[in-house]
């Protein structure tokens, strides 16, 4: 077994050598987690605007779901997900098993919670009169919604920002409903469980390097924007 040292050195020549395998895996991550964050973005959005801003029966119970959803273990969505889309299932005419897109249906599921979440408290903290403002100058509702989310916006971009994060680094659901197929369904976070229990710890923590160098950008991102957000509320 190679040294820690010998193995960082060699996940770092990975990394810089443009290892086809290696950017393969990676791809796809980015390409299903940034297609599920996309897929949801608005759907969470209205629906987070919705509970901060109507008042109808079972609105608290939503919020209280939400809330539970945001806690369930990635690996019992993916659960849930492979007995609806396997053969004996409901969904199973679908034939999504084992397809990127199950996966990105799995990480719209895991990461809509806490879209909703995090934009029903970005708009309870939205100054009211942006919105009054707007409706008294005679704009449409959906006009009213886009002065709201630009009062909001660092709010909302910081909610999109944790939303990315959640799902790119999850690997439960991915595992479950990907199957981890070589250079098709095979992401960042089930490579490295598969790449450490064959030893290959080299391309394992090649791939680690990528989350914690995404995970450093995303939490700096998500600094600069809480900063700008307390100055344009000043």
């Amino acid at each position: 077994m190679a040294s820690l040292t010998e193995t960082f050195v060699a996940a770092v020549e990975l990394l810089v050598s443009g290892d086809d395998a290696l950017w393969a895996i990676i791809g796809v991550s980015f390409r299903v987690s940034f297609s599920a964050l996309v897929l949801a973005i608005v759907p969470a959005t209205l629906i987070g605007f919705a509970l901060a801003y109507w008042r109808f029966p079972g609105r608290w119970l939503l919020l209280s779901l939400t809330h539970t959803l945001m806690a369930v273990p990635t690996v019992v969505v993916g659960l849930i997900l492979f007995m609806l889309l396997s053969r004996a299932g409901p969904l199973g005419d679908w034939r999504l098993l084992f397809t990127q897109d199950a996966m990105i249906i799995g990480q719209f599921l895991l990461c809509m919670p806490l879209l909703v979440s995090m934009s029903h408290s970005a708009f309870q903290g939205a100054d009211k009169r942006a919105w009054e403002t707007a409706k008294m100058l005679g704009a449409s509702p959906f006009r009213c919604l886009w002065v709201l989310m630009l009062e909001v916006r660092y709010a909302l971009y910081a909610c999109f920002i944790a939303a990315f994060a959640r799902i790119i680094a999850e690997v439960g659901c991915a595992m479950m409903v990907g199957g981890n197929i070589l250079n098709y369904t095979r992401s960042i976070t089930t490579a490295i469980a598969l790449e450490t229990l064959k030893g290959e710890y080299a391309q394992g923590v090649a791939l680690g390097l990528v989350l914690f160098i995404l995970a450093m950008v995303l939490n700096v991102g998500m600094g600069l924007l809480r900063g700008k957000g307390q100055l344009a509320s000043r």
